[in-house]
């Protein structure tokens, strides 16, 4: 609803949850940053908002740190990752991120992204903030998506 139908007040209410489950684990430690998934210059005007930097705006705030859309950038327009396999998605982020200037960092660093699926995105930005010198990189995502749809749900104890 938020990515897909503009509906940008459930933008808040995600970041809320993705706040309750994060700040418990994330406060004892000193964060450098948080850096949302970057979306391509032509996406971000097409949709006129990047969902993973109004989900990362709140964290943000909520440590006390900066939020950074300055260190990564997309460089590849690339196709939807939705309707590809995991080979694919891997294959299709690849080469997707480079660093957005010449800035170097270090310490530790919160990435997010809207919906975790194989992780390539992910994956992608978290090389390039560790080329940039970052130490240790986690990953928050709101959601977490499972590709084989026909296998039998598990259960957790």
């Amino acid at each position: 609803r938020l990515k897909y139908q503009r509906e940008l007040w459930f933008g808040t209410f995600l970041s809320g949850l993705m706040m309750e489950a994060a700040l418990p684990r994330l406060v004892d430690h000193s964060w450098q940053g948080v850096v949302p998934v970057p979306l391509h210059r032509v996406k971000q005007r097409e949709r006129e908002f990047n969902q993973a930097e109004r989900l990362a705006a709140p964290l943000a705030h909520a440590l006390g740190v900066p939020l950074r859309t300055d260190l990564v950038r997309r460089r590849e327009a690339t196709s939807s990752q939705t309707s590809l396999s995991r080979e694919d998605r891997i294959g299709n982020m690849r080469t997707a991120f480079e660093p957005a200037g010449t800035a170097q960092i270090h310490g530790s660093w919160i990435l997010v992204d809207d919906v975790l699926t194989t992780g390539a995105t992910t994956d992608g930005v978290a090389a390039v903030l560790k080329n940039l010198g970052a130490e240790r990189v986690v990953v928050w995502a709101v959601a977490r998506a499972v590709l084989e749809i026909n296998r039998p749900p598990t259960r957790q104890a």
